[in-house]
């Protein structure tokens, strides 16, 4: 019953942007903090960002600062992550994930996950 969707990724070019978003279903996302993970190939899983219960506190990744930016609306039950200025390095599977009250930083304390969005950055 309680599942989280993500979707927009693909294939961009260096320098690209992408909009990832993560839907929620069965439940209303407006009760749980939401995060960002990726997962590279024959690498460990990696907070990416992280967003409040409101949206009004924010955390990213050193390696992402500056270039990412993670949103919500709460009304649509949907969480974003725009990726600008895209490196070869972001390539990844990309997954959102929930967990109640407040961000934390390891992907363990997260209750909800999302299926992964394929997230290619090549020339």
């Amino acid at each position: 019953q309680l599942q989280l969707v993500e979707s927009g990724g693909g294939l961009v070019q260096p320098g690209g942007s992408l909009r990832l978003s993560c839907a929620a279903s069965g439940f209303t996302l407006d009760y749980y903090a939401i995060g960002w993970f990726r997962q590279a190939p024959g690498k460990e899983r990696e907070g990416v960002s992280c967003i409040s219960r409101t949206g009004d506190s924010t955390n990213y990744a050193d390696s992402v600062k500056g270039r990412f930016t993670i949103s919500r609306d709460n009304a649509k039950n949907t969480v974003y992550l725009q990726m600008n200025s895209l490196k070869p390095e972001d390539t990844a599977v990309y997954y959102c994930a929930a967990r109640a009250l407040r961000c934390l930083g390891g992907y363990r304390f997260y209750d909800y996950w999302g299926q992964g969005t394929q997230v290619t950055v090549s020339s």
